[in-house]
């Protein structure tokens, strides 16, 4: 290949310039029959002690060497704030169902020292307690989302714990709070009841952790002012039948109900191998946006038979983890979880947030798992070193669909076809922002062909367009200390105006998001 020719790829691919080869879309965004708000908290994010998620991703204690302020990292602390975090989802994940609080409060020198039992079998030293957590939520302005401990605690010790973070009262859980540092309660949003007790967090049927969940629910007291969100324990992926038992039992007990789904290139967590992070093929790339994709159709179908149990849709479905999982990286403890991210981690993100925008409706909150460090993560870390991943870039860009109003869209693109797998070659989604600018993402997942989508919006006109792309030339491409910007966004010039109407060129394996007013 020559330097020449590799210099106009590059700029085809960061112009949004078409090729001959484009695929030709037609697109119409119904701009005239607004649909819901598309709830912030859609772009949540979960942090588990897993790994070096919080130690080392967020935490570092005040005497580090790590520039930070009171025990927190300074730049991923800028990093998250820019991305306006709308909640943040802790202990776990399967380590919140072998957590006991008492151990992360007080003396930070004297709380236990216990095993990580799920997670590497590392010690957890409990430096990140409570206060912490409820620190740290505070300075990133993010709701807080407690899983409590079903598998191996008691509804006495999530009832206490509750009592501890919300009350204003003279109570001896109140002053002991007070004697730790903090005066006023924290505001308490969301409580979910146990993490996955199908599985890791008590191996439990449905109809038994029904049961249990109306008995830790009845006994979430609080004051009036600071009533959380309470959240049942859901599935994972197609486990219909648990959601069927869930809301037939307990649904007058939930504010909300939680869904998890990871995308594996496998298809399985029975498979010795999920697929590499980095070295990984055009069918690899496929398979994985085919697996991905899936969550559509699940949410569909769950909300579907929570419909027929709340029809008024009163209970917010909770995808509260999702994302990618590979193998780990070669090396790497196999307990932490940590893959690198790459632009088809970018494409995937983009496609699951088009569809839960979709679902607006019926899904109020989403946690991708997880922050940092640990599978497909907004930011890595190395000692003091630090970057941010493609997934990142794209949360970024999408955040103007934070608490804008979801506009419909119909879209008419050729499939992208390899084999025997086919997926939409371009995934849109449209929202009006409360300044009333109109917001369109755009994915394509094509990695060798552009497309030109060619757009209608009924019941809005807009003269200018701002536009940001995201793309590079190989599907793997990704950041690292040494190059921490190989993988970043870049203006889009490929968008342009005939009246009313927009064309915008998309390069292949690309995220686009455009701001029309």
């Amino acid at each position: 290949m020559s330097k020449n020719f590799l210099l106009v790829t590059l700029a085809l691919a960061f112009t949004g310039i078409a090729s001959a080869a484009d695929a030709d879309v037609k697109l119409t965004i119904r701009a005239d029959t607004p649909g819901p708000t598309i709830a912030p908290e859609i772009y949540g994010q979960f942090m588990e002690h897993l790994g070096r998620n919080v130690y080392e991703g967020i935490w570092v204690g005040e005497g580090s060497s790590i520039p930070n302020t009171r025990g927190f990292r300074n730049d991923t602390l800028a990093a998250l704030k820019k991305l306006g975090v709308p909640v943040l989802r802790w202990p776990g994940g399967c380590f919140a169902d072998e957590y006991h609080w008492r151990d992360g409060i007080g003396d930070r020198s004297k709380r236990p020292h216990r095993v990580n039992t799920y997670w590497g079998g590392v010690i957890e030293p409990n430096e990140f307690g409570t206060h912490e957590f409820f620190e740290l939520a505070e300075m990133l302005n993010a709701k807080t989302y407690l899983a409590v401990n079903v598998g191996s605690g008691t509804v006495q010790e999530m009832s206490d714990w509750i009592e501890y973070i919300t009350s204003p009262s003279e109570s001896t859980l109140a002053k002991e709070r007070r004697a730790n540092g903090r005066d006023q309660p924290w505001k308490l949003d969301y409580v979910g009841v146990g993490n996955e007790p199908w599985g890791c967090g008590g191996d439990m049927n449905a109809q038994y952790y029904s049961d249990e969940y109306k008995k830790y629910a009845l006994n979430i007291k609080t004051p009036r002012d600071n009533r959380p969100v309470e959240v049942a324990s859901g599935p994972y992926g197609d486990g219909y039948e648990w959601t069927e038992v869930l809301m037939k039992n307990a649904v007058k007990q939930m504010g909300a109900y939680s869904l998890h789904y990871y995308t594996l290139p496998s298809g399985s967590f029975q498979k010795p191998k999920k697929g590499p992070a980095l070295s990984f093929t055009e069918a690899d790339w496929i398979v994985t946006f085919k697996e991905t994709l899936k969550i559509d159709e699940m949410i569909t179908k769950h909300s579907a038979i929570m419909d027929k149990h709340d029809p008024q849709k009163k209970v917010g479905l909770y995808v509260d983890e999702w994302g990618s999982w590979y193998d780990v990286e070669p090396g790497t403890n196999p307990g932490f979880l940590f893959q690198q991210n790459t632009l088809r981690d970018a494409v995937l993100a983009g496609l699951n947030l088009n569809v839960f925008h979709a679902h607006a409706e019926r899904v109020k909150m989403t946690n991708i798992a997880q922050m940092i460090n640990v599978l497909q993560a907004m930011i890595l870390t190395d000692k003091e070193k630090m970057l941010l991943t493609p997934t990142y870039h794209v949360f970024e860009m999408y955040r103007p669909f934070q608490g804008a109003t979801f506009l419909p869209a119909e879209i008419d693109a050729p499939p992208y076809t390899l084999g025997d797998v086919s997926i939409p070659s371009v995934s849109v989604s449209a929202a009006r922002t409360k300044d009333g600018k109109i917001v369109v993402a755009l994915v394509n997942t094509h990695p060798n062909a552009g497309a030109t989508v060619r757009t209608a919006i009924p019941g809005a006109k807009a003269g200018k367009v701002s536009a940001r792309v995201l793309t590079t030339p190989a599907m793997n491409a990704h950041n690292t200390f040494e190059k921490p910007d190989a993988v970043k966004p870049a203006a889009f010039t490929g968008a342009k105006r005939s009246g009313d109407a927009w064309t915008f060129s998309l390069p292949s394996k690309s995220v686009v998001v455009a701001i029309l007013e």
